[in-house]
């Protein structure tokens, strides 16, 4: 097999060409015009942020994208699934608004938002995924199963759950909906607070193999025989009754992601471009409503169709520059591994897993643009 090419173009241009302009040359290096076919709806899968961060893709490279597969014949449309967390993202609604609020309007990317799990995160399909050490199936927002193409567009961050957040974080948590969140996140079996809960009874509507029920208490109770674990009641409760659990080792929480990203790209072969941002590289995730200091310099901007090389390639351009003062990657040289110091966990066991499970290789040539 051919090692994979990620296309790279360093933050200085000695051509003077906009960043902008050079993000829209890197997607068509890396296959824009193949994958886009014409009348296809493409899913454009970013993070659109928590009001307050600041880390996220700025709209302005989204609608360069919009345009770039419109000019293919591509509908294009931004997606994200909903959150498991009760931050702002938690219902398209309130999704859509924060995403507005953060540039991400028409008017800016010429393109409609489509929340991928639907209003309230139900909106799924069972994908069945082949070779995974956790699942046989994976329940993925349908706006993105249904696509016919999509082009991921990624923020590298540091995360500190995984470690490293790069495209296969990006796509998989980011299109799970939200009872998938939960099952990657622990073996799930839900504890009801009683004190919480009002008797709403939509958990009952939720749960697919009627495990639970309202009981004389006016409490939910759950007849854990019953119960396999899909994290739905999690997703439906509005008060919250039942506790999202986040009970994990990091190798088993990256491992699930990467089962995730295995369903989003089935059937999509050749359909998926990949453009990332190593800029503004915090040590935490776009979903908190703050952006800590960059743990190093601005570095560039990489595209492939290849989920693992781009994300091993941004690991290591980031491993290989000097943390900045001021930050939490001060005083560590080239060569230290920001992320693993930062965050204490080895981001790189997902990309292994996802080599292992064939979804791409570690190994890559760096094809610098101008």
């Amino acid at each position: 097999m051919s090692v994979p090419v990620v296309h790279f173009a360093p933050m200085r241009s000695q051509k003077k060409v906009s960043m902008v302009a050079r993000a829209g040359r890197l997607l068509e290096r890396a296959g824009l015009r193949d994958a886009v076919s014409e009348g296809d709806l493409v899913a454009v899968k970013l993070h659109f942020g928590e009001q307050g961060n600041t880390g996220f893709v700025h709209p302005v490279f989204v609608r360069e994208v919009v345009s770039r597969i419109k000019a293919h014949g591509g509908s294009p449309f931004l997606t994200d699934a909903n959150t498991l967390y009760r931050g702002q993202r938690s219902n398209a609604v309130d999704h859509i608004a924060c995403a507005v609020h953060n540039g991400f309007a028409y008017a800016t990317v010429e393109a409609p938002i489509i929340i991928a799990d639907g209003l309230d995160g139900r909106d799924a399909v069972d994908v069945p995924i082949l070779g995974g050490k956790h699942f046989e199936s994976v329940r993925l927002g349908s706006a993105a199963v249904h696509a016919d193409a999509m082009v991921v567009v990624t923020h590298v961050k540091g995360h500190e759950a995984t470690g490293f957040g790069g495209v296969l974080k990006n796509v998989g948590m980011g299109l799970g909906c939200r009872s998938a969140k939960q099952r990657m996140h622990a073996d799930f079996r839900p504890e009801v607070t009683a004190e919480t809960c009002t008797a709403c009874g939509r958990c009952v509507k939720w749960c697919p193999v009627n495990a639970i029920v309202i009981g004389p208490d006016r409490v939910a109770q759950v007849d854990l025989a019953t119960c396999y674990g899909c994290g739905e009641c999690v997703a439906s409760c509005p008060y919250g009754a039942i506790a999202t659990q986040w009970k994990t080792t990091p190798e088993a929480l990256q491992e699930k992601i990467v089962e995730h990203v295995a369903g989003v790209v089935a059937g999509k072969a050749g359909k998926v471009v990949y453009l990332s941002f190593v800029t503004a590289v915090s040590p935490d995730c776009d979903c908190w409503n703050f952006s800590d200091a960059p743990i190093v310099g601005d570095i560039g901007v990489l595209a492939s169709n290849d989920p693992v090389a781009i994300d091993q390639a941004a690991y290591d351009l980031v491993t290989s520059s000097a943390g900045l003062p001021g930050s939490l990657g001060e005083g560590m040289g080239a060569g230290e591994d920001k992320f693993a110091k930062v965050t204490g966990v080895d981001g790189t066991h997902a990309m292994a897993y996802a080599e292992r499970m064939g979804l791409g290789s570690r190994s890559y040539t760096l094809g610098q643009v101008d």
